[in-house]
């Protein structure tokens, strides 16, 4: 009986030394799984901290930055969706896309706004400019004297510049040019472009070409290459020349500018092309200080009137080279030569309304080269009284014959009035009925 109860007694010792050791050997078990568990949380958490941290110091900022400057490129997330999980990227997907509409609206907005104020203050500044322009047409019709009119024409440069700049900026805020023209050839095209830029007496033009623009698109495209030439102007050295020529293509005509400045860079070419294609609305708070509107205004009216614009080639003085390519649907022939000389100035559109005023028109009789002349190159007002005692007696030596005969100085005035009579009267004629009609294409 003893054996028996000491076997037995051993048997459930041994049991029970199994039954502990499968026991503990469970609870190992679920303990390493449960530190591989913890240890996998806590490394998914680690992860997401990362990847929060870096979305709110990385990829939110350059997200922010690209909608201002499209050349930037966003940042993807640290870690795969597999290690997140597909519900935590969602979520940062989402905040992203939040983000991003939320400062779109709020850009659109206050660039809206923007424009709508700038809009208003050009046209305010367009009107002024109008009146002044009244006021200075009223002045060469009173005034005959040279210096007078030499000073005259030197405000009337000026508020054609100023004129060009508020013009240009409430192109860029949704404005239209504001201006109908007449059909224009090429030539007056270009040199009323000319005639609205501050350094006009760099720029060569050559343009043998025999073509005109439509009506239409005058003023779009005199605008557009005044900003040009005005770019090149600016970039270059001031004794250098700004060129321009005119070339006829397969499919249309192209308008090239060529300077002698400074290059542009890779990502200069790209900003301005961007700019150029008018694919995108100019954002107005992106334009630098001072705003540089010129490639901005060029987009936006090839973009609304047809034509394209690029500086994507170097110019052979090693500056840039600016192409205005005007398709077939732009051109039209050259209207014929009106009889009288206000029509003529109608035809001639900007360019004979925006004259320079460094180039006076050729009289009947020549000017006598030793005759007193102002800074800019006008003839000075001769008294009666000193005309008089110049003249000889009639006991005198007779006049020399051999040179060329003196003009007047007031006979000289009054051509210089009649002739800004003449490109007045071309400013305010009305293009003709058929030409007028509404300036959007």
């Amino acid at each position: 009986m003893e054996q028996f109860l000491l076997a037995m007694a051993t048997f459930c010792s041994v049991a029970g030394i199994a039954a502990t050791a499968v026991l503990l050997t469970r609870e190992r078990r679920a303990t390493l799984r449960l530190r591989r568990q913890n240890t996998a949380l806590r490394a998914d958490l680690d992860a997401r901290d990362q990847e929060v941290r870096h979305l709110a110091g990385t990829r939110l900022p350059e997200l922010l930055e690209s909608l201002h400057n499209p050349a930037v490129t966003v940042s993807g997330p640290l870690h795969d969706a597999r290690r997140l999980g597909p519900v935590y990227e969602q979520g940062i997907d989402a905040a992203m896309e939040l983000v991003a509409g939320s400062v779109e609206r709020v850009r659109a907005r206050a660039d809206q706004s923007a424009k709508s104020a700038l809009r208003g203050a050009m046209r305010s500044v367009q009107s002024l400019a109008g009146e002044q322009q009244l006021v200075l047409s009223n002045m060469q019709d009173r005034h005959d004297d040279p210096d007078t009119l030499s000073d005259l024409l030197r405000l009337d440069h000026m508020n054609a510049q100023l004129g060009r700049r508020a013009q240009a900026t409430a192109v860029l805020c949704g404005s239209w040019p504001g201006q109908q023209r007449a059909a224009s050839t090429l030539s007056d095209v270009v040199r009323g472009a000319t005639s609205r830029i501050r350094d006009y007496l760099r720029v060569e033009v050559h343009s043998p070409v025999n073509a005109a623009v439509t009506a239409r698109a005058v003023e779009p495209v005199v605008l557009t290459v005044a900003e040009l030439l005005d770019n090149a102007a600016r970039h270059s050295q001031p004794d250098t020349a700004v060129e321009v020529n005119v070339r006829n293509t397969h499919n249309g005509i192209a308008i090239m500018i060529d300077d002698a400045g400074v290059a542009m860079d890779t990502e200069e070419i790209q900003h301005a092309t961007r700019l150029l294609s008018g694919e995108r609305a100019a954002d107005v708070h992106g334009l630098g200080d001072p705003p540089q509107v010129g490639f901005a205004v060029a987009g936006v009216l090839a973009a609304r009137y047809g034509f394209t614009v690029s500086v994507d080639t170097r110019s052979p003085y090693g500056g840039v080279r600016a192409v205005v390519f005007l398709p077939s649907e732009l051109l039209t022939d050259v209207p014929e030569e009106p009889r009288a000389p206000e029509a003529a100035a109608v035809a001639s559109g900007a360019a004979q309304a925006r004259r320079a005023p460094a180039e006076p028109p050729d009289f009947e009789a020549p000017l006598d080269p030793s005759a007193p002349t102002t800074a800019g190159g006008l003839p000075k007002r001769t008294r009666a009284s000193a005309a008089g005692k110049a003249a000889p007696g009639p006991g005198g030596p007779p006049p020399e014959t051999g040179g060329p005969p003196v003009r007047p100085a007031r006979a000289t005035a009054a051509g210089l009035g009649a002739w800004q009579r003449g490109t007045r009267s071309g400013r305010a004629a009305p293009p003709p009925d058929s030409e007028r009609k509404d300036p959007r294409p």
